[in-house]
């Protein structure tokens, strides 16, 4: 005999239990949201959030070396070159090496990479302030203090 198992919970309700209170978990649910919102405004330039980063600060640092971009922004060697080749084949940067380290490769945006960065600030920073929607300003305010205090961000502009 097979007996149907019937459901008490209400549709949105579900229980976390300890790891309802764990970082890892918390703030991987925020890079959902976070991307979601980057996706439903800027999914159209054919770019993922990491790499609109990437360039995003590639633009603020001509010249930058692609490992400290990678040690900065957490990505790893492998995974750099590769985001790397992409926005590189898309003539949005492009690569230096230099006489004095042929080890290390600068990079630095293209004409095409500043125009692009250029064209899609304003929709670029209408994400990052719609991104607080739950949160009163000085919350939101205080999340982002921590935050960047968290990842070693504090003295950075």
């Amino acid at each position: 005999m097979n007996l149907a198992v019937r459901d008490t919970t209400k549709p949105d309700d579900i229980a976390f239990g300890e790891i309802g209170t764990s970082l890892g978990f918390l703030l991987r649910l925020a890079q959902v949201r976070a991307f979601d919102g980057f996706f439903n405004s800027l999914g159209q330039l054919g770019l993922k959030p990491g790499e609109f980063t990437v360039l995003w600060v590639i633009g603020l640092n001509p010249q930058v070396k692609q490992g400290v971009i990678a040690r900065k922004l957490r990505i790893k060697p492998a995974h750099m070159t590769k985001l790397v080749q992409r926005v590189v084949d898309a003539d949005l940067v492009k690569r230096t090496v230099p006489d004095d380290d042929r080890r290390s490769v600068h990079l630095s945006l293209t004409t095409q990479g500043e125009s692009f960065i250029a064209e899609n600030k304003p929709a670029f920073l209408n994400v990052v302030a719609s991104e607080n929607t739950t949160l009163e300003d000085k919350e939101f305010e205080t999340l982002v203090q921590l935050l960047r205090k968290f990842n070693g961000l504090e003295n950075t502009q």
